[in-house]
């Protein structure tokens, strides 16, 4: 049930033979075909930054600054949890789900899975690791190594055990910020000023499988990669070898910047096969200074449901090429509403910044600060116009459940619905809106929709998210196999709905 983090080890002999080999060759010969010809420059490639002979110099930099964090769970946390935040596997494409596992995994029978670190018995716990990022003892981690904690602590390079207290936490990019309590001067790493290129040299150090202390090397495979993890998904994808309790650990340039969190592996056997994702430092900075000074994150909000816009809806709407976020409906009283934004309008730049898709505006807008103004270029029948909106506050913080559906831990029945009360994001007086919806989970294959309100849930009427989880938790006690909910949709329509409740996999 849960997110892993993992990483690959770089294929030296492979990038060095077509630094030296292949670039020495480009274009000076007669190729083999024509067509082949065509595709290459006209004079040989230079690699101007050769592969470092070593990477020493940049781990006796930034090594000090990396910690090992040790957590308690307290007992909201279901026995199958680690810390996860409630992020599950379903929310995880198909072909990928059986892959995808949490890193930091504790617990009777989870433990750290590694050798040196022994759990008392009937203590329940997670490891990861973390890295400091201010000489007073500010740490950074995911959001999955300390949800759920009863105590913190971290271990520096020196061996010093540290008590450390969480200053904040944000499940939506899964960032949690710790503060060492004992007053000092710590060593601590920075953030890269800039985002690394496909192709850039990396380095992670951690605490794979609680040994700590661990370096390993790769290579940026890719970036912008949305692995359904959440709702604001843009990672990079890193080829170094990454295990469990990497998770919450830097990702560094040969500069010595941190240019990601470690978060997520894909793997078939659970330990490293050279596909892990780390959270951009961009959007770290971002969260760290929301939660060192409030504490919490609070997201932009422009109020429009939107869709991407698909090659036949481009066709149809006139369009070049299939990019952009075609707007449903902007809600009443929203900021996209006062601005006049209308059904049918593709949104295609904020400030100037294309927008590829309805996620890619998802994130731009949820990445800036209530009040914020901002430019929106948009199409309407054709013709190119603009809007400034000044963003509202994101209803969903602190009201909403996280995506996967209020939160059906433990192996408990899930919708596949992000639900918050329809009164606190102006969708009535009663009822329990429907917020995000699961495009793989049960509801969604009921053509349960974001907007929609629901009423009542096995003939209870419901107010709010967690009234929703009673009665579906009822029904799965009863022996149902599904629930029948009333449902209204966003034009005011009232039916009925049957949804299969289906077990939460991990």
């Amino acid at each position: 049930m849960t997110l892993t983090v993992r990483r690959r080890a770089l294929a030296s002999v492979t990038a060095a033979a077509l630094v030296a080999g292949g670039a020495a060759g480009f274009g000076l010969t007669q190729p083999a075909t024509p067509a082949y010809a065509q595709a290459l420059p006209k004079s040989p490639i230079t690699a101007p930054e050769h592969p470092p002979g070593s990477f020493a110099d940049v781990v006796d930099k930034v090594k000090p600054g990396v910690v090992a964090v040790k957590v308690k769970l307290d007992d909201s946390a279901d026995d199958d949890e680690d810390g996860s935040g409630g992020q599950n596997l379903q929310q995880v494409p198909p072909q990928l789900r059986e892959f995808f596992k949490r890193f930091g995994q504790g617990g009777p029978g989870g433990g750290s899975g590694g050798r040196g670190m022994p759990q008392q018995r009937g203590e329940r716990g997670a490891v990861g690791s973390g890295f400091i990022i201010s000489g007073d003892g500010y740490v950074v981690t995911n959001n999955h190594v300390v949800d759920h904690a009863k105590t913190v602590q971290v271990t520096l390079d020196d061996n010093r055990t540290l008590d450390a207290k969480v200053i904040g936490k944000d499940a939506k990019t899964d960032i949690a910020l710790l503060k060492i309590t004992e007053a000092g001067s710590y060593p601590y790493v920075q953030f890269g000023k800039g985002a690394p290129r496909v192709g850039d040299w990396v380095v992670a150090i951690g605490n794979p499988f609680g040994l700590g202390g661990t370096v390993t090397a790769g290579i940026v495979s890719a970036r912008g990669r949305d692995i359904g993890a959440g709702p604001y998904d843009d990672f990079l994808q890193i080829d170094a070898p990454i295990n469990k309790g990497n998770s919450g650990g830097p990702t560094f340039n040969v500069n010595g910047e941190v240019v990601g969190v470690n978060t997520a592996i894909a793997s078939p056997s659970g330990g490293s096969v050279g596909l892990a994702f780390a959270i951009p430092a961009e959007t770290v900075q971002a969260v760290v200074d929301q939660l060192r000074t409030d504490g919490k994150v609070v997201r932009g909000y422009l109020g429009v449901q939107v869709q991407p816009v698909t090659k036949d809806i481009a066709d149809g709407l006139g369009l070049d090429k299939a990019k952009g976020a075609l707007v449903d409906h902007a809600e009443s009283g929203t900021p996209a509403a006062k601005a006049g934004l209308k059904s049918g309008d593709v949104i295609e730049s904020v400030n100037g910044a294309p927008v590829n898709d309805a996620r890619d505006l998802s994130r731009r807008i949820a990445g800036l600060r209530p009040g914020t103004e901002v430019k929106l270029a948009y199409l309407r029948n054709g013709k190119s116009d603009t809007a400034t909106v000044e963003l509202g506050v994101l209803p969903s913080d602190g009201k909403m459940a996280s995506r996967g559906g209020d939160s059906f831990q433990g192996g408990q029945p899930r919708l596949g619905l992000s639900l918050a009360p329809a009164g606190d994001v102006g969708l009535g007086d009663e009822g329990v809106a429907v917020m995000d919806v699961d495009p793989d989970g049960p509801a969604a294959a009921k053509g349960i929709a974001q907007g929609d309100v629901i009423l009542d849930v096995a003939g209870t009427s419901v107010s709010k998210p967690s009234d929703v989880q009673t009665q579906i938790r009822a029904a799965e006690s009863n022996g149902r196999k599904a629930v029948l909910m009333r449902v209204k949709s966003a034009k005011g329509q009232t039916r009925f709905v049957a949804v299969a409740l289906t077990k939460k996999e991990g």
